[in-house]
Order: C-alpha cells, then sequence, then structure tokens
C-alpha cells in the first residue's frame, strides 16, 4: 500500500478535516479525497463519515486507525535506516516544542554530538499536538514536551520540574491579595495543585501559558 494513504488518513484524523488536512500536507483538496477513495476501495469499506463539521471515523475508520501509525511507523525507520550517512550507525530524530528549542533542545544535542559521534541527527521543531504524532507515527523517535498525550507504544518521563515562586512588589504584603493577584495560567495539572493549595483566591487577572511539568516521550522501538 501507498505509504502516503496512511498519512493522508492520519492527518485527517488529526485535523477533523480534509480540508485542514490538506493544507497540512500541502497538496488540492482534491488529492487527498481521491487518496482516501483509493484507501477505502483498497480496504473495501468507508473510513469517513464527511459533513459540514469536517470529517468522523466509520467504525472501519476507527479499525484502522489502530493500524495506521504503525504503517507509517514502520516506514519511516526502514527509510531512515537505509539511509545512515557513512560512519554513522544510525539515524536519530529528536524534536521538542518551539518554547523549548532554546536552550534545552540545542544543549541536547549538542551534548549528543560530543557523546555519541556515530549517531547521525535530525532535529525537528513543531507545535504540541503536531508533535506528538509524528511520535506516535515514528516520523520522530524522541521528543522534549511540556505536557506529552498519553499514547499507546509511547513511553514518557519525567525530565524535571520547574519550581514556581509567589513574589509580590508590596514588602508589606502577609497574605494574597485577591484584587492584585495575577493567576498564571500553567494548564490543569498546575491549576489543580493552586486550587488545592489556594482554594479561596479568585484572580482579577490571569494569563495563560502553558503546562508546567517537562517530559520527553519516546516512540517504543526508538534509536538512543
Amino acid at each position: 500500500m501507498d505509504i502516503e494513504l496512511a498519512r493522508t488518513f492520519l492527518e485527517i484524523v488529526s485535523t477533523g478535516s480534509f480540508i485542514r488536512a490538506a493544507e497540512r500536507l500541502n497538496v488540492a483538496q482534491t488529492t487527498v479525497t481521491a487518496r482516501i477513495r483509493h484507501l477505502e476501495q483498497l480496504l473495501g469499506r468507508p473510513l469517513f463519515i464527511r459533513n459540514k463539521g469536517g470529517a468522523s471515523l466509520t467504525p472501519a475508520g476507527e479499525q484502522f486507525l489502530r493500524h495506521a501509525p504503525t504503517f507509517v511507523q514502520l516506514w519511516q525507520r526502514t527509510r531512515q535506516q537505509v539511509k545512515v550517512p557513512a560512519g554513522r550507525r544510525a539515524v536519530l530524530t529528536v524534536g521538542s516544542e518551539v518554547t523549548l528549542a532554546q536552550p534545552l533542545l540545542l544543549s541536547w544535542v549538542g551534548w549528543i554530538r560530543r557523546f555519541l559521534p556515530d549517531i547521525a541527527l535530525r532535529v525537528h521543531v513543531d507545535v504540541p499536538q503536531d508533535l506528538i504524532n509524528q511520535v506516535a507515527s515514528g516520523m520522530v523517535d524522541v521528543a522534549i514536551m511540556y505536557a506529552p498525550q498519553h499514547r499507546p507504544g509511547l513511553r514518557i518521563d519525567l525530565l524535571m520540574e520547574e519550581k514556581l515562586v509567589l513574589v509580590t512588589t508590596d514588602p508589606e504584603a502577609k497574605h494574597l491579595e485577591e484584587a492584585s493577584y495575577v493567576y498564571m495560567d500553567w494548564g490543569p495539572d498546575f491549576g489543580r495543585q493552586h486550587d488545592m493549595n489556594f482554594p479561596d483566591v479568585a484572580p482579577d487577572l490571569s494569563f495563560d501559558l502553558g503546562p508546567l511539568a517537562l517530559s520527553y516521550v519516546l516512540a517504543s522501538g526508538g534509536s538512543g
């Protein structure tokens, strides 16, 4: 089977739309439609139900979703191994969210180059949702993320936790003042911890800065 069919299928699942999948893949919508039609003919079952809101999976589509990432992952790994540069024993694709690329990802890449000189590196930076999909599909071997989604076949390890310190410009302050308290929204995990420790605080001003925990996610069977 043409691997592009499985990739196109996964992009539609990820975006929920044939149109957005075409934009991501940088192809015409008619190309996406033709690929899915061909895939459905090969499988003998319809995979999507299209409506005004986008596209949803049929029961057959749900079943194919269990196997499509494996097809893509196997092809990606095979292609990487075939393309290993001379003098290298393997190719490792590492990635991170955009906000973690500098300096964490660059420092990590520098460490790999120094201590694993026989490993060829590919470096990839992307937004969280796309990045976790790429790890799940085998396009990226290991990635640094704030709050990776748990997926079958992936291993997630906590690298570190950032420490937040409550600060104020008022040296005489003895307790939190709701009227002047600025709440930094670091995601659902931080929100739960905050509510447990400060249940009576209703901040007047808040900022959404993303989650706190810093983890890396590794595709099963990945190099390194």
